[in-house]
């Protein structure tokens, strides 16, 4: 009998491997441009064609590798950074990944020149499939350059699951801003199809942060920074009339390396509490730096997930620091710094400390934990039950409700769609309509009444308008006398010149300008002029942060987020006219009764039910 088990060939376990590194060209530009950085550059250009498709290319200063360093470099668990398995735990440097260069080898075709200070000549590598295909002597400044060709090149079923190259630009941009942004003293650029789209000159982190998010931010940061034997944290906060309604810049670094965690997120909103609205976030970049030995990040193949030894203390350090940091800059009232009248009244801050209480304290665990350098971790854990009992709230982020929410929205529209319609309501001509608290309105049925949420109800409206003009008929345009010029950070405007198509369906005409500029030209005809630059800017941030379990296609998604901002605000007063208009537009829709999201648009109350109520 054949036996069937059979170890798998170098080049499969390579592609096997490498699915789980690199996942699309952007995945490559993160190991990359990690790469260069731990080889000490002072410059790094990244170049792609063809978002990143048909090259990456990443040129560094660095000190560059012997010949047998850039054969080994390409090995499957080849790295200069780890020797024994403690080293796993106490990483500093960023791409460490040993599959790294060997995943990318496996699914591109990869060309390495590379030469160190103290060699005359470099090293020049092509690799195919996992394979050398050829290794010579060149001549090459110090440094190193990798040029990644033609990536899935021989996985096709991979690259067709590859979108469209404004999507993976996109990807790629994100990428680049998470290393560039860690490493301010570093010269960065990124060219992309012969065209640069940033040019980081070295400077300070201020610097680098309004050179990437864009000149608003100039005089709207505050700075953090806290230092303790156990962590640091530094960087800098937006003011609070920079928060946006949606998830926009925000960044955390631990030791340097970009990472996304819910939970520290929520420190940084509950600092802001009561400075922003509820439904606002604010943009922050900090740095975050401790042991490596307290933090466990390979918990994630990226890397963009980490592990904290105690989560408390951070999350709570975290929150006062940018506390701190807002009540300094007289941004905040006072932040709970003064001691209220009940703790001054306590015995402990009123009798005196005896050399006999002193020594209790100072013989105490807790006393010497937070004594002893790196020690505030070691805190003995009393009560785990009932330090556990809050724990599910920390781990609640904003972004996780909407999006439990868009959820249950979706379902309950799913409901809508497969349950029969409701019988047609017929508003009584010649009544009156009556608006309730500048949000609802009221107003008498052949069989009761209903009450129509006037935000609602006019997203419902906007969104047939624009599915329709988007899907073919249309919309028309009003030019504009005096056209507005928008200036948007890179990546933003990357995403707005991959949406121009879709924007002129529904109304707008907007024209590149050059360096990430772009003049409103005309807007959709039944919106208001004036406030188009801001408009646009409010569309751009909803689309990227359009949160949905749903796979909707760039269209629908802008319709949507369209519909959500043109709409009529609660609280806005109404003329008979005008909520006549928009009851009754309402009613000419497909699907009244609900918002594209599911949430109901009115609600009936029938007359035999209202007799009921009164007991007739």
């Amino acid at each position: 009998m054949n036996d069937i088990i059979q170890l798998l060939p170098d080049n499969i376990a390579n592609q096997i491997a490498a699915g789980e590194v690199i996942q699309r060209p952007a995945s490559a530009v993160k190991e990359l441009l990690e790469n260069a950085v731990d080889a000490g550059a002072t410059e790094i250009k990244l170049l792609v064609a063809d978002a990143g498709k048909a090259l990456v290319q990443v040129i560094d200063n660095g000190k560059g590798m012997s010949d047998t360093d850039a054969r080994m470099a390409f090995e499957r668990h080849a790295t200069s950074k780890i020797r024994q398995i403690e080293d796993l735990f106490r990483i500093k440097t960023m791409g460490f990944r040993g599959e790294a260069l060997a995943s990318v080898a496996a699914v591109a075709q990869v060309e390495m020149k590379t030469r160190r200070a103290e060699d005359e000549l470099g090293t020049y590598i092509e690799i195919e499939n996992s394979k050398v295909i050829k290794q010579e002597v060149c001549s090459y400044p110090v440094g190193t350059s990798i040029s990644m060709k033609n990536l899935f090149f021989n996985v096709p079923a991979r690259r067709n699951f590859l979108k469209s190259n404004a999507a993976e630009l996109r990807h790629i941009m994100d990428e680049f801003i998470r290393v560039a942004m860690a490493f301010p003293e570093i010269f960065f650029s990124l060219t992309s199809n012969g065209q640069e789209v940033f040019h980081l000159e070295p400077g300070t982190l201020k610097q680098r942060i309004v050179q990437i998010l864009g000149n608003t931010y100039n005089a709207k940061l505050v700075s953090v920074g806290e230092k303790t034997d156990y962590m640091n944290i530094y960087g800098f906060v937006g003011k609070p009339e920079t928060a946006r309604k949606t998830r926009g810049d925000q960044y955390f670094f631990v030791n340097s390396r970009f990472i996304k965690s819910a939970y520290l997120n929520h420190a940084v909103n509950t600092a802001f509490d009561e400075m922003i609205p509820k439904d606002s976030f604010p943009g922050y970049v900090l740095f975050i730096d401790l042991d490596p030995s307290q933090v466990d990040i390979n918990v994630h193949p990226t890397k963009q997930e980490i592990k904290f030894e105690d989560e408390k203390i951070i999350y709570a350090f975290v929150q006062a620091a940018v506390k701190h940091a807002l009540a300094q800059f007289s941004i905040a009232p006072s932040l709970d710094f003064t001691l209220n009248a009940d703790i001054q009244g306590l015995d402990a801050v009123n009798k005196p400390f005896t050399d006999d209480k002193k020594q209790a304290v100072a013989s105490s665990n807790l006393y010497q934990t937070f004594t002893q350098k790196n020690q505030a971790h070691f805190i003995e854990r009393e009560n785990k039950s009932g330090e556990l009992k809050h724990w599910k709230s920390f781990f609640e982020s904003p972004a996780a409700e909407s999006e439990s929410k868009t959820s249950s929205n979706y379902s309950s529209s799913l409901l809508q769609s497969i349950t029969p319609k409701a019988a047609a309501i017929q508003v009584l001509p010649d009544t009156p309509l009556l608006q309730l608290h500048q949000t609802y309105i009221i107003a008498s049925t052949n069989s009761g009444f209903i009450l129509v949420h006037q935000q609602l109800a006019h997203e419902r409206i906007l969104y047939d308008k624009y599915s329709v003009a988007a899907h073919g008929q249309q919309m028309a345009t009003q030019k504009s006398l005096f056209p507005a010029t928008l200036e948007l950070a890179a990546a933003d405007a990357a995403l707005l010149q991959d949406l121009l198509p879709d924007l002129t369906s529904i109304g707008y005409q907007v024209e590149p300008f050059g360096n990430n500029s772009f003049v409103i030209q005309g807007i959709p005809a039944d919106i208001l002029p004036g406030n188009e630059k801001h408009a646009i800017e409010l569309l751009i941030e909803q689309f990227k942060h359009f949160s949905s379990d749903i796979k909707f296609s760039k269209r629908e998604k802008l319709i949507r987020c369209m519909a959500r901002q043109q709409a009529i605000k609660a609280g806005q007063s109404l003329s008979q006219k005008e909520m006549l208009v928009l009851v009754e537009e309402l009613f000419a829709c497909t699907s009244p009764n609900v918002t594209p999201t599911g949430s109901p648009t009115y609600l009936e109350f029938k007359e035999d039910y209202l007799d009921r109520m009164f007991g007739k």
